[in-house]
């Protein structure tokens, strides 16, 4: 397995990085909600293998304070192969300057980022744009 990195966002297809998130499951992002949101984000990372996208992410970033690790994607026939962790470890060296590096988690998967060095935070809260579907999906409690 030779895999070609990039963060080259000119690189991308983004209706192929739609259909990764779709299928890794992370659910329906469009091609152009990515475009838009891997533009605004201040590292990225792109994973190919013979020239066929296999795994992504991202971190939204300040410069300084706060980075945010989010939508880390790998191709199911990828998953267990130590990718996810690659692109983590790609994404935290470029943010290693930052007081705090946050993500939150597939339920579940809780983890697999502590074995990278993540620690569960006690105070976290969030407001979803569908709230009922992200207690659903075990992202928050119940109100």
């Amino acid at each position: 397995m030779s895999i070609a990195w990039t963060d080259d966002l000119a690189a991308v297809d983004w209706h192929e990085l739609s259909e990764l998130y779709r299928i890794a499951p992370l659910g329906h992002k469009t091609p152009a909600d990515l475009a838009l949101v891997f533009g605004n984000s201040m590292f990225r990372t792109f994973a190919c293998d013979e020239g066929r996208l296999i795994g992504a992410g991202r971190v939204l970033a300040d410069g300084r304070d706060c980075a945010y690790l989010c939508d880390v994607a790998v191709h199911p026939d990828r998953q267990g192969q130590g990718l996810g962790r690659e692109i983590i470890e790609r994404l935290l060296v470029r943010c290693r300057s930052h007081r705090k590096i946050i993500l939150y988690a597939v339920p579940g998967k809780e983890g697999f980022y502590e074995r990278l060095g993540f620690r569960r935070m006690t105070t976290a809260m969030a407001i979803f744009e569908d709230q009922a579907g992200a207690h659903r999906r075990g992202y928050v409690t119940a109100p």
